[in-house]
């Protein structure tokens, strides 16, 4: 590998080179654009366009393209080379303001959940400067938001710059009620943890289900799985280290802060985390990730799974969302702070982020809502489908005693009067780390581990920071009308810790006792599945919040609902038809044929040896006799149910029939698939077992 710094970003079109390949008059302007929203003009674009062109070309790239992020979970390009005709016959090289700016890619074939007809195709797309373009193969990728002819968010990223620009307005104010009149800007970052799992090629390939749904739909438990524990940061094998390798260099070249790697729980999982980044950004980056993850996989012979439960039995993958509040003087909001002063503002903002994922559990639950993700939630390794805030021993015992008006017994003995300099001084890393909680506070940040592998991160954090800017904007509302603001501060902390105190639990996520706390006690929601959560997002307060904030409007809100319930009803349709078609066409067939060679045998082994009973024989004969006939009945119920799923026509209707009666009929056609497995020969077998997936890179 080269070295790292002299080709960090190099695929990049970053600060560095804009400095260096722009006027400084186009540099300034364009800088004012990214930092604080200030409008681009024509000849400013024409100019960053030539020189973005100048810099791609010599970089090899012939084409260029407006990236962007659909509402399919994916990523989107339309290349178009930079050449133009001469008048000579030959081609020239060019590269507008114009085509920087603004595309138009065919808009019809997208979801949009009803915001456009089959027939309306015109779509936009708008180049956002907040994230740098970047080279990938020979062309350039410019990311940009999607949004359809009559204005509405066609994808993620716009929601997504709203919701921040939300976050940023109402921090603010709260900011200047504590005297930071210097701070000009509040934004989010992320550092999204990304679990995969990596098999064999070949073996990928000889599974339908792999292939067609990238999760195994069959498969009986291997004499071992992640029983011993012995996987987890275990020394990575030479094979997976030389995929990591060839991952990280590609990262780093497309400026991907890419910086820890590991053997994850189960064996086969691996995972990878970057440094934190702005939200935006860090939402692309982790985009590419994906999208890299499996590309160089494909070069080492190999298939990344971003699935979230690919096999049963075993841990899942998730993508953890690290989210923090930073200002652009470098304060993170979410740190405590060195002094009592910064101890009240942080304070502040720690309960706004309480109040707000208490206020909104079901928006938080939606946000991650896919069929993947119902198999992962609750499982062995994720926390579970009721959401609750992991705050640690040290920082609860202080919201008690501020809620109680009481001494705080891990510092000086006074009531805790907000700006009394009364606060302890907080030691970061203070409290232990929970696995086993949604959303835990990990020293200055809050770590959201609903998220499943295969997400997009946008939906989580647009969802979170327009809950925080609505409890932010309650918080500015009511103090900037106190008149004595220290006490006001005081007694709104208190009233938000009481109020919204339910939600704070440090214990055992996965403790049934306290899912029954939970929501017999406490009143939380426990939202197993996606046709449960997605309910949640037509709620009358969802909608007021998103569209008071001016994230999404009521159409865009129905379209995001009705097409993240399509795609949950396609999917496990997909699932569905695919077991039935490895049913028909391998499982039994392979399962008679053994079937058949097993009373070939018993009936030669009895002509050569008089008196034999052949028990084993008939022992396996009736065994698998009887599984085929339970599966080829079960096969037959998931045909019929797969029908009559099929013809209903409401969507939540049928969301809600997949998931009563169509994953029931899955599951039982599974079950004696599995145990068909246990009793079949190896030989006869007409897929790779789990045995060999997760034990055959080595």
């Amino acid at each position: 590998m080269k070295n790292v710094p002299e080709f960090f970003a190099c695929r990049v079109f970053d600060d560095r080179i804009m400095k260096a390949r722009l006027s400084s008059d186009v540099y300034r302007t364009l800088k004012q654009t990214i930092d604080g929203g200030k409008k681009l003009d024509l000849s400013v674009a024409n100019a960053v366009a030539t020189a973005m062109r100048d810099w791609a070309v010599e970089n090899g790239a012939t084409h260029y393209t407006h990236w962007f992020q659909p509402l399919t979970g994916i990523t989107a390009e339309k290349h178009d080379s930079f050449i133009t005709p001469a008048p000579d016959g030959r081609v020239i090289m060019e590269f507008s303001g114009k085509e920087l700016i603004k595309g138009e890619p065919d808009a019809s074939s997208f979801p949009s959940g009803g915001l456009r007809a089959t027939f309306e195709a015109r779509g936009y797309t708008a180049w956002d400067p907040t994230s740098y373009a970047f080279i990938k193969g020979k062309t350039l990728c410019i990311p940009t938001a999607f949004c359809s002819y009559g204005g509405e968010a066609l994808d993620k990223k716009t929601p997504l710059l709203r919701s921040m620009e939300a976050l940023n307005r109402q921090a603010l104010r709260v900011l200047k009620l504590f005297g930071n009149e210097d701070v000009r800007r509040v934004t989010t970052s992320v550092g999204p943890e990304q679990e995969y799992f990596l098999v064999d090629r070949a073996m990928f390939e000889q599974r339908p289900d792999l292939v067609y749904t990238g999760r195994t739909l069959f498969g009986a438990k291997p004499p071992k799985g992640q029983e011993l524990d012995d996987h987890y940061f275990g020394t990575i094998k030479p094979r997976v280290a030389a995929y990591m390798e060839d991952l990280n260099e590609e990262l780093w070249k497309l400026g991907i802060l890419a910086k820890t790697e590991h053997n994850e729980v189960a064996p086969a999982q691996h995972e990878l985390a970057p440094i934190y980044t702005t939200t935006n950004i860090a939402t692309d980056h982790n985009q590419l990730t994906m999208e890299l993850m499996q590309t160089v996989a494909a070069r080492h012979g190999l298939v990344c799974l971003l699935h979230e439960k690919p096999f049963a039995g075993v841990n899942g993958s998730g993508k953890h969302n690290n989210w923090s509040i930073s200002t652009d003087t470098g304060v993170n909001l979410l740190s405590p702070g060195e002094t009592p002063y910064e101890n009240a503002q942080f304070l502040l903002f720690l309960t706004a982020v309480i109040q707000a994922v208490d206020e909104y559990q079901g928006l938080l639950r939606a946000s991650v809502a896919t069929a993947g993700n119902d198999h992962r939630l609750g499982a062995n390794e994720a926390p579970p489908a009721v959401i609750s805030i992991f705050l640690g021993d040290e920082l609860t015992a202080v919201l008690d005693a501020i809620e109680n008006d009481l001494p705080y017994n891990g510092g000086e003995k006074q009531k805790l009067r907000l700006g009394a300099d009364v606060l302890p001084r907080f030691v970061r890393d203070s409290t232990d780390r929970n696995r086993t909680s949604p959303f835990a506070f990990t020293g200055n940040k809050f770590e959201f581990r609903m998220l499943g592998s295969s997400n997009s991160i946008a939906c989580a954090n647009i969802m979170l920071n327009t809950a925080v800017a609505e409890s932010l904007r309650q918080f500015a509302d009511r103090l900037e009308a106190a008149e004595d603001f220290r006490g006001a501060l005081h007694d709104l902390l208190r009233e938000t810790i009481t109020a919204h105190k339910r939600i704070i639990f440090n214990g055992n996520g996965y403790d049934d006792a306290w899912i029954r706390e939970a929501t017999e006690k406490r009143g939380l929601l426990n939202l197993r599945t996606t046709p449960d959560a997605m309910a949640t997002l037509l709620e009358q307060k969802n909608m007021d919040l998103l569209m008071s904030h001016k994230v999404m409007n009521e159409a865009e809100i129905r379209s995001r609902h009705e097409i993240m319930l399509e795609n949950y009803c396609k999917t496990v349709l997909i699932e569905a038809r695919t077991m039935v078609d490895m049913v028909k066409k391998q499982i039994l067939p392979a399962v008679e044929a053994y079937t058949a060679d097993v009373s070939s045998a018993a009936i030669a082994k009895k002509n050569l040896c008089t008196g034999l009973s052949c028990a084993y024989e008939k022992k396996i004969v009736q065994k698998l006799s009887t599984l085929t006939d339970q599966i080829a009945n079960y096969s037959e119920e998931l045909e019929s149910a797969i029908v009559r799923v099929s013809g209903i026509g409401d969507t939540r209707q049928q969301a809600n029939a997949i998931r009563d009666l169509l994953l029931t009929k899955m599951n039982q056609l599974r079950a004696v698939a599995d145990e068909a497995e246990t009793v079949t020969a190896e030989k006869y077998w007409p897929f790779p077992t789990y045995g060999k997936l997760l034990f055959g890179v080595k």
